[in-house]
């Protein structure tokens, strides 16, 4: 047997569905667990700190989705999606999300979630990695832009072909909210990693220019947010998700 991996028989069965005709069985397979010295995190969202954008604005970074095995999958270039090789280095913070909260159907008419008809046409996953598969294979056809198409509009897609808590609303907004509110750090370093550059760029700033210093630096959080939630909400053909 696997070391580490529990028997079969405590396998948990997250929807007991009949293999007759066109249903499909069901199960979830127990997640193995975090590990961040090997950067593993099954069924998790990643975040890292980015060079120069986060040392200004430490609220953004770059995100990545997990596969249920842990691999961290990540849209980090035109026309690309990273496999185990995150880009900008170790995951800071993570998030795991609860399978049993997606919509696995098991035919097109199965629907569990209240968006039965737009989650098909969107794209109805069969399994957690399926719909990341579909979901890398669109983006492999995408061009990066940190404005419009980035690392959260592929997460965000993933999130909507999974259905995941009933909605097929996630945009760069919610999946920023989610890791800001319930990420967790992986470790004191992390958060040293993440604050310290912005800390070290905010006393020079105001040992050098000022409180001016501070105005411009808010100014420019103020305008990210802005552009981002006017692409969201009010032009949402502005960005990707």
């Amino acid at each position: 047997m696997p070391r580490g991996r529990p028997p079969i028989m405590d396998l948990k069965t997250a929807y007991d569905v009949e293999l007759s005709g066109s249903r499909i069985q069901h199960e979830l397979w127990p997640l193995d667990e975090i590990d961040p010295r090997k950067a593993k995190f099954p069924c998790c969202l990643v975040w890292t700190p980015l060079p120069v954008v986060s040392w200004l604005a430490p609220f953004i970074g770059h995100v990545g989705i997990c596969r249920e095995a842990g691999a961290i999958l990540d849209f980090s270039g035109s026309y690309f999606v990273n496999v185990e090789d995150f880009a900008f280095g170790a995951a800071a913070r993570y998030v795991q999300l609860d399978r049993e909260k997606c919509c696995f159907p098991p035919n097109l008419a199965g629907h569990k979630c209240k968006n039965g008809y737009q989650h098909a046409e969107f794209g109805t996953a069969l399994t957690w990695d399926d719909a990341l598969q579909l979901s890398m294979r669109h983006f492999e056809h995408k061009s990066y832009n940190l404005f419009t198409c980035n690392s959260y509009s592929f997460v965000a897609n993933c999130l909507n072909r999974l259905c995941y808590e009933g909605s097929m609303d996630w945009n760069m907004i919610t999946v920023a909210a989610l890791i800001l509110f319930k990420g967790q750090w992986v470790n004191s370093m992390s958060v040293i990693r993440s604050f310290l550059p912005f800390t070290v760029v905010l006393c020079l700033g105001l040992l050098l220019v000022g409180w001016p210093f501070l105005v411009g630096l808010f100014s420019f959080s103020l305008l990210l947010f802005g552009w981002f939630l006017l692409g969201t909400y009010c032009v949402k053909t502005l960005l990707e998700s």
